[in-house]
């Protein structure tokens, strides 16, 4: 879900040059006058004997080669805050990074230099090979016996502010995060307020009827989300407000929208281990949803270092990608988990409309379609809309590290491309436009959603057309993910060097090629609303069953490993298994949810219908959209590479867990919950996805 993320020397138009090798004096190059004057002050201070201090900490920032390059540890970073901290009288140091390619190895070295010069005179310094002492360049090519080719070829150079200097949509978006924060904890105050001076201007036995009638009326957290929890109230106590809620509280819309954000009513049930679902079912569902999340953050916290930020990625690439022993790191595999929460969003989403129809005497009228989609807009936008703008604004606030770079261009495309979030189609932009990457699910979710009703309407008007329009969607669906496998000799999945662009732009964001674990949800949603007595009538059923299943999800994780690679020609196994393993995964997981329903799950139907999951299962919606943003903000932050080991990344995820835990219940309080309380008129909502 992060493979949005293109690589720096993907970049298009960057020409490469080679570096000039010259003997031009330094007042003679095109740069300002002010910053040749300090350059020549610098380089002359570093070959005094005794040089200041400011000198020796710039040079000494400068970035060296290190050992393990074979291993993957080709950059040199330097040490940017010893390049900030040193202060001559009519200059300060700036940190630079100058992107170079020598031979097959692509490599940044930092540099420091006086912050008067800009970007562009740093490049033509670099070019000039002015950073010298005596006759040695500062920026040291790497020798001979680890790559055959002696030139450097320069990329770009870029230059980290030694300020913060927030713009006008900087500005904009920590406004939003603050008003979306500060609406809840005002409504929370005045409804504490208003409730404290009616208690005391009622009499006694009144006031024990509203203390009994008035807050304790809303209903119960409900885990229905392909994502997260979701809140529903309760048809009975909802109609015991209305009869007695009039005598007591007044009923205006402002006091409900107080009701809907306050404290008091959104931290209600955060933490019970009541499922919400009617008559105990559904309950593998919750344990599903989890185990698939942290299939997730486990392989987020691995793949985002892996990136750009590991000094011994060669080392990383043996180890993991050979062995299925990492299964949880590894990117092909991890994101089938994916697929396991479109099938989620389909069953609930069927299961959602059909419970709604039920509820307006069994007709699916336009307003009814219009209502399960607004609900459904309104369900996840607050959340993402706050991730957003947090990210953005996170952007403009901090002082990031060197390891930042292959982040900058994708998140700054929020303010240019913001309003493909916001109409959730930013998985239909070009993969390098989609604003805040990992919200590209949301919008193909949503797509997803948006055909329930017309799937539902084919149902309730004839199977055979229904069938017929379910399988030629299933079958349309395949052969796309197949053909553009194919064509374009995409590989099965992503590769950690994100060397295959185009498998994000044509293959992985888009609904045609994605939709069919979503499509079998939906068929599972409405034969578990529909059916009428018991699929499986024999023991002998659930063990042959099961022992499919099981078969099934192996291979499936097992050919991920045996297809890894782009392919050099078109690849008929290649394409095969794109096509199909989507879907085939999501008729396993079905067989894991029928079993269980059915009585038949053994242990799995234990683990998977823990009571732990409940809790979790509401705030995961949270979990998934802030998760990525303390992974990026730890990667932003180093200034050294990470090395890695087994132990090392495991410490990451637990790390990232528990700051996501923690931060999700908040969010999930403050931003998520009100707005899915929030009724625009006095009829409750029908339960939901």
């Amino acid at each position: 879900m992060a493979l949005g993320w293109v690589s720096l020397f993907l970049l298009a138009g960057l020409t490469s040059r080679a570096l000039l090798k010259t003997t031009q004096s330094l007042p003679n190059l095109p740069v300002s006058q002010k910053c040749a004057m300090d350059t020549n002050t610098f380089l002359w201070e570093i070959r005094q004997d005794k040089p200041k201090e400011y000198a020796v900490r710039m040079y000494d920032a400068f970035g060296k080669q290190g050992s393990n390059v074979e291993g993957g540890n080709a950059n040199q970073p330097g040490q940017l805050q010893q390049c900030r901290s040193a202060h001559n009288p009519s200059f300060s140091g700036q940190y630079c990074q100058v992107f170079l390619k020598q031979g097959t190895i692509q490599y940044f070295v930092g540099i420091c230099v006086p912050d008067s010069c800009d970007e562009e005179e740093v490049q033509t310094l670099v070019l000039y090979d002015t950073f010298k002492m005596g006759h040695r360049s500062l920026i040291q090519q790497l020798p001979s016996i680890l790559v055959n080719e002696s030139t450097q070829e320069m990329f770009m150079t870029h230059c980290l502010s030694n300020s913060i200097a927030p713009d006008a949509s900087d500005v904009a978006c920590l406004l939003v995060v603050c008003t979306m924060l500060a609406i809840p904890l005002a409504a929370t105050l005045l409804l504490a307020i208003v409730t404290w001076q009616r208690n005391r201007a009622v009499m006694p036995t009144t006031e024990a009827v509203c203390l009994s009638t008035g807050l304790n009326q809303y209903g119960t957290l409900k885990t229905n989300g392909s994502m997260g929890g979701e809140v529903s109230g309760s048809t009975t106590e909802a109609n015991n407000s209305s009869r007695h809620g009039s005598s007591c509280f007044p009923k205006s819309c402002v006091y409900q929208c107080l009701q809907a954000f306050s404290l008091q009513m959104t931290s209600r049930g955060i933490f019970s281990t009541s499922s919400g679902f009617p008559e105990d079912g559904y309950c593998s569902l919750n344990g599903i949803r989890i185990l698939s999340l942290l299939w997730i953050m486990c392989g987020h916290s691995a793949q985002f270092p892996v990136i750009n930020n590991l000094d011994n990625y060669k080392d990383w690439k043996k180890t993991v990608e050979r062995s299925p022993l990492y299964v949880f790191s590894l990117s092909g595999p991890v994101f089938l988990a994916v697929d396991t929460f479109l099938l989620l969003g389909g069953l609930l989403s069927a299961r959602s409309l059909l419970g709604s129809i039920q509820s307006a005497e069994d007709k699916l009228s336009p307003g009814l379609v219009v209502a399960y989609l607004f609900r459904r807009f309104k369900r996840i936008q607050p959340l993402h809309i706050f991730v957003m703008c947090l990210t953005v604004g996170l952007i403009s606030l901090v002082h990031w590290g060197p390891y930042w770079f292959p982040f900058i261009d994708n998140l700054m495309d929020c303010k240019t491309y913001w309003w493909g979030n916001l109409l959730l189609i930013s998985n239909l932009l070009p993969v390098h436009e989609i604003c805040v990457p990992w919200t590209w699910y949301l919008s193909l979710d949503f797509q997803c959603y948006a055909t329930t009703p017309l799937l539902v309407y084919f149902y309730r008007l004839n199977r055979g057309v229904f069938a017929a329009m379910a399988g030629g969607l299933l079958l349309m669906t395949t052969l796309a993910g197949s053909l553009v496998t194919g064509l374009m000799q995409l590989p099965v999945f992503q590769p950690s060097t994100l060397t295959s662009e185009n498998y994000v732009l044509y293959y992985y964001v888009k609904p045609h090629t994605r939709y069919g674990p979503f499509l079998i949800g939906i068929l599972t949603g409405i034969y578990l609303s529909t059916k009428k007595g018991q699929l499986l009538k024999h023991k002998w059923q659930a063990v042959l069953g099961w022992l499919c299943c099981l078969s099934v999800l192996a291979a499936l994780i097992g050919l991920a490993y045996a297809l890894r690679g782009i392919p050099a020609h078109p690849s008929l196994p290649h394409a095969l298994y794109q096509g199909l393993h989507r879907p085939i995964w999501g008729l396993a997981i079905t067989w894991i949810i029928l079993a269980c329903e059915e009585g038949y799950g053994g242990f799995i139907n234990s683990l998977l219908s823990f009571s732990l999951w409940v809790p979790l299962a509401r705030i995961s919606f949270a979990c998934y959209l802030i998760h990525p943003v303390y992974i990026l903000v730890y990667t932003g932050l180093q200034e050294t590479p990470i090395h890695y080991t087994d132990i090392n990344f495991m410490y990451l995820f637990l790390g990232h867990l528990v700051l996501t835990l923690g931060t999700s219940v908040v969010l999930t309080v403050l931003v998520e919950k009100p707005y899915v309380l929030l009724k625009w008129n006095r009829k409750d909502d029908p339960p939901q996805q």
